[in-house]
Order: structure tokens, then C-alpha cells, then sequence
């Protein structure tokens, strides 16, 4: 029997960023959700030791700099092998990476929190979550939260988290115009230009989803100007999204280049979604629902 663990996409909702602090990080404040979308993780207890990447995405993932062998599957395996003292080395493991690289989606850090999950369930079921954790919060900032894939408020460098099982299911369409956005690059960017704060807005005043599109409308993405000098296609993702029509919010998520439209409603982001594809075929587009993502 095959074991299989979703990795969704996540979305950053606002981003409030501060200037860079002495220990080299930005504070930062974000609520994030985890999409219906994303990669997935197969495990295999008959299949070859390693990790095998498939999906539409793979060969961009080959070609990435770090490749496949350095990803963080790999280095998420390694981690709680190291850290814990479980022999994850002979694990067979199956990326289904369907999500575009470099695309401000969480992709590396959600397939990570993805294998780790994966392999307490095969290997230690009985080893506590707060471990589990730990080994996330070595692999980057957001590895904890990309772990419990659940909505959540990020603060700090985003390792702090606040879950927030208030957040309704909200409609969405996703667009990634096929361009990578770095993210060291857009932070390098945004250190350039005025800096914004990584404040925390008052909660909405009600948590049904008309209240708090609206209340987000009046957050921001401080990473959104400078991505968009980094990647212009960026600029045409954002406007595509507000000529399709009835998006009550339409911003980029974390560094880019993927960009989101929030809907009243399924059938109004489907419309949406199929306009986008029709006018630009080339480019990655979804329309999904925000909320925990496949796995919850």
C-alpha cells in the first residue's frame, strides 16, 4: 500500500514587512491560508531508497540551482533523521511537484512539511508534534507553519504562529504568469525602496468571508512593488485578474510571482479563472479554496 500526503499551496493574504534586523531577518506580519491546490508526496515501503519528481513542474525543478537532490524533501528527510534519530534513509519517495517553482506558494517549504508528516505517520506515529516542529523550524521560516497547514497569524521572522480556525473558506483564483521571483532578490529589492512595518491590523470585525475580504482590502503586500520591479510580468497578472471581473481583492502572494483574486463565490473565480486562461494561455491558473487546504 502506497502512503500519499498533500503539500498545498500557500497563500499569504497580507504582508506587512519590516526593515531588516541586526540578526539579518525582516519582521514581518502575515494571516496565511493553505489552498485545495498544490504538489504531493508518495511514499512507497516496496519502492527504491531516493526521491523521484514527476508533475508538470519537474524538469523547472531539475533546473533550479539547489535540484532535486537538494531540495527540501531531501533536506527535510535528512533533518529528522539528524534531529530525532529516525532512519528515514531508505524512504521511497514520489514528488508530484504541480505547483510552479520560485512562486511565492510555499511550494519547497509545504512539500517539506508534507514529507515530514508523511513519515512520522509511516515510520514513528507516536513522535510528538512539537518535534515534528522543530525539525520544520531548521528548514527556514516557514517550515512550522507549511507543517500544521492550517490558517494562521505569522509573526517574527514568521516562525510565530497564532492558528486562526476563525478564517472562512474563501473562493479564489490563482495566477502565475511563468516568470520566477526570487525571493532573495525581491527582499534585496525591497531593502532599496521605502520600507513598510510589520504591524498587526485589529481583527476584522466579523469573520464571515463578505467582512473579511473587506477588511483585508485594507492590508497590503510590502513585497508587491518591489517583486513587480524585479518582474514586470507580475504587473499584467495583477491587471488580468481585475479585467475578468468580480474580484473583491486582487494582490500578489508572499514574494511572487503568483498573484490571487478573492471571489464572492465558486461560480464567480471558475468565470474568472476561465477568462484568464482563455486570453493567456500559457499562464498557471487555478481556481481554488482557501481555507486548510486537501489535508484537513
Amino acid at each position: 500500500m502506497q502512503w500519499h500526503e498533500a503539500a498545498p499551496a500557500k497563500i499569504n493574504l497580507f504582508l506587512h514587512v519590516g526593515p531588516v534586523g541586526d540578526d539579518g531577518y525582516h519582521p514581518l506580519c502575515s494571516l496565511v491560508a493553505f489552498a485545495d491546490v498544490g504538489d504531493g508526496l508518495t511514499l512507497d515501503p516496496d519502492g527504491p531508497p531516493g526521491l523521484t519528481v514527476v508533475g508538470p513542474f519537474a524538469d523547472a525543478l531539475a533546473e533550479d540551482p539547489v535540484g532535486p537532490a537538494g531540495n527540501l524533501v531531501t533536506k527535510a528527510r535528512d533533518a529528522l533523521q539528524r534531529m530525532t534519530g529516525v532512519d528515514a534513509s531508505g524512504l521511497s519517495l514520489t514528488l508530484d511537484k504541480r505547483l510552479p517553482i520560485a512562486a511565492g506558494l510555499g511550494g519547497g517549504s509545504s512539500d517539506a512539511g508534507a514529507v515530514l508528516r508523511l513519515a512520522r505517520r509511516y515510520l514513528a506515529p507516536d513522535m510528538d508534534m512539537q518535534v515534528l516542529a522543530d525539525v520544520a523550524a531548521a528548514l527556514g521560516a516557514d517550515g512550522p507553519m507549511c507543517l500544521a497547514a492550517v490558517p494562521a497569524w505569522a509573526e517574527g521572522r514568521g516562525d510565530v504562529l497564532t492558528p486562526e480556525p476563525r478564517l472562512p473558506v474563501l473562493h479564489a483564483v490563482l495566477v502565475n504568469p511563468g516568470v520566477p521571483s526570487p525571493t532573495g532578490a525581491v527582499y534585496r529589492a525591497y531593502d532599496a525602496l521605502a520600507r513598510g512595518e510589520a504591524d498587526r491590523p485589529a481583527a476584522p470585525a466579523a469573520w464571515d468571508a463578505a467582512t473579511v475580504m473587506a477588511w483585508l482590502a485594507h492590508q497590503r503586500n510590502d513585497l508587491e512593488g518591489p517583486a513587480v520591479l524585479n518582474a514586470p510580468a507580475i504587473g499584467p497578472a495583477l491587471e488580468a485578474l481585475r479585467q475578468a471581473g468580480g474580484a473583491r481583492l486582487v494582490r500578489m502572494s508572499g514574494s511572487g510571482a503568483t498573484v490571487f483574486g478573492l471571489y464572492d463565490g465558486a461560480t464567480d473565480a471558475a468565470r474568472a479563472a476561465q477568462a484568464i486562461e482563455a486570453d493567456h494561455p500559457g499562464w498557471w491558473v487555478r481556481a481554488t479554496t482557501l481555507g486548510a487546504g486537501p489535508s484537513a
